[in-house]
């Protein structure tokens, strides 16, 4: 199982996502966030990603872990744990990398259409502001073929 982190940038009611510029995922719309790297925490990696993606600066006191999805792919791709953060508190400007373009989005206007398709589906339970559980099942074209999303008390 390979382990991910996604940190979701929030002010008000507004939510940061990156336009993927390059590699997995390009021109889709996401978080920030990626592979926890060997003798790393989720937390240092969720840290080092936001930083690394989108030039914002968080303490480890200001990610709150939401929730935990995990993913298994019918190709017989590693299966995925993506550890999932909010972050309202941050340092430092917000800036373009070479990876990912920074843009706020109001949450009543998140562009589902250009985002991965399980996005649509948890991404409102996040905004509810409950923890939450999820996993996907994908086919062999990458379609999901079940799933199921739990909020925690």
């Amino acid at each position: 199982m390979k382990i991910f982190t996604l940190v979701l940038v929030m002010r008000n009611s507004e939510i940061l996502l990156g336009l993927k510029k390059r590699g997995l995922g390009e021109g889709k719309w996401n978080g920030f966030g990626g592979k926890v790297e060997f003798g790393e925490t989720v937390i240092q990696a969720a840290i080092r990603e936001l930083c690394e993606e989108s030039g914002i600066v968080a303490d480890e006191c200001n990610l709150l872990q939401r929730g935990i999805i995990t993913m298994d792919f019918a190709n017989g791709e590693d299966s995925f744990e993506i550890h999932v953060f909010l972050c309202t508190n941050y340092k430092r400007e917000i800036t373009e990398t070479e990876e990912m373009k920074p843009q706020w989005f109001d949450i009543d206007h998140i562009p589902y259409d250009l985002m991965w398709s399980e996005a649509r589906l948890w991404y409102p339970v996040f905004l509810s502001g409950h923890p939450f559980e999820a996993s996907f099942s994908y086919d062999i074209q990458g379609h999901i073929i079940n799933h199921a999303i739990i909020q925690l008390p």
